[in-house]
């Protein structure tokens, strides 16, 4: 509880001597005169006048103790949040150097997210169209033309649309099963699978949405092969990086006892890695290139979090932001 000068106890300290000037009135009172006392028959005794108070009494210091024991909690607290506060504010400001330092001028942003974008419009106007909601289509293509980078693409959605519509359900359905297909080249498992329950529930006599399934885990099959080849050539050429990279996506193919069968392999290249990112490090380091030190500890952080390695760096990290600042200045 918190006891300094503007801790909850002292701003209160009054209520406490309130309460026992008034247990001293009211002893006075009961054995030095005879407000309580009574000669008339059933009257109350003196004795239980003084328990009735001290009871009462001790009630209420007992409440006030928990109430000031809650303050002190709250205060304790809100120093703690003002504790975090500040660390946040603090994370802020490298965030924005950080951001500052490596930032992409808006016209390469645009660049770099135009794909993902016009790709990310297709998929809405189609998911339109497959639940033949075609007003709804229209007037999605209608703001995408509004805007003067995506004129071609409202065109070409437009043309796509207007096939869809005046199609037979025969044509539709080939038309979904060419999107699935898409999705499986870019291996979009979640998207294509959600595709295929569709297409089954609005054909469900139709062989061919059926078989989907079929073909989405012979696909999924097929691209783990893959990436197991990929794998086991990366590790014979000590190629870190790429076997990292492999094995994040490999991931989510595995079964857990084949999850196992790679784990010895696995461990041995993240060790490699943490490794080679410990002696860029320490290369760093004793060049004094204080950013490129920053640079590869903090990839450790977030590689290796629970590794002794980054425990160190963690000890170190002000002080290495502190030189580099001062090199920057």
């Amino acid at each position: 509880m918190a006891l300094g000068k503007n801790g909850p106890l002292q701003q209160y300290k009054w209520h406490f001597v309130a309460i026992y000037i008034a247990l001293i009135i009211t002893v006075l009172l009961v054995f030095f005169t005879t407000v309580f006392q009574s000669d008339e028959p059933g009257a109350i005794p003196q004795l239980v006048w003084l328990a009735i108070s001290l009871v009462v009494m001790g009630a209420v210091i007992f409440i006030l103790s928990k109430t000031f024991r809650i303050l002190g909690t709250i205060q304790d607290n809100k120093a703690k949040l003002d504790n975090i506060a500040e660390t946040l504010e603090k994370n802020r400001s490298v965030l924005t150097k950080i951001n500052q330092s490596s930032r992409l001028s808006e016209s390469a942003k645009a660049i770099a997210f135009r794909d993902t974008d016009i790709q990310t419009l297709r998929e809405a106007v189609f998911d339109k169209l497959q639940q033949k909601d075609f007003d709804a289509a229209f007037e999605l293509i209608e703001e995408i033309a509004r805007r003067p980078e995506y004129g071609q693409l409202a065109e070409q959605l437009g043309v796509q649309a207007t096939k869809y519509r005046d199609s037979t359900d025969a044509e539709r359905e080939n038309e979904i099963i060419a999107h699935i297909e898409k999705l499986f080249e870019t291996c979009q498992w979640a998207k294509a699978s959600a595709l295929i329950e569709r297409l089954v529930r609005d054909y469900p006599n139709s062989d061919k949405a059926k078989q989907m399934r079929q073909q989405l885990l012979d696909k999924k099959e097929e691209r783990k092969k893959i990436l197991l080849n990929a794998w086991d050539d990366a590790v014979k050429r000590q190629a870190t990086d790429r076997s990292l990279e492999i094995l994040r996506e490999l991931d989510q193919y595995l079964s857990p006892n084949e999850g196992l069968a790679l784990q010895e392999a696995a461990r041995d290249v993240f060790r490699t890695k943490l490794h080679n990112l410990g002696v860029q490090f320490s290369l760093a380091v004793s060049g004094r290139l204080w950013d490129k030190a920053i640079e590869t500890g903090g990839q450790i952080i977030r590689n290796f979090p629970n590794s002794r390695m980054a425990e160190e760096i963690r000890e170190k990290w002000d002080v290495l932001k502190q030189k580099a600042a001062h090199k920057s200045s």
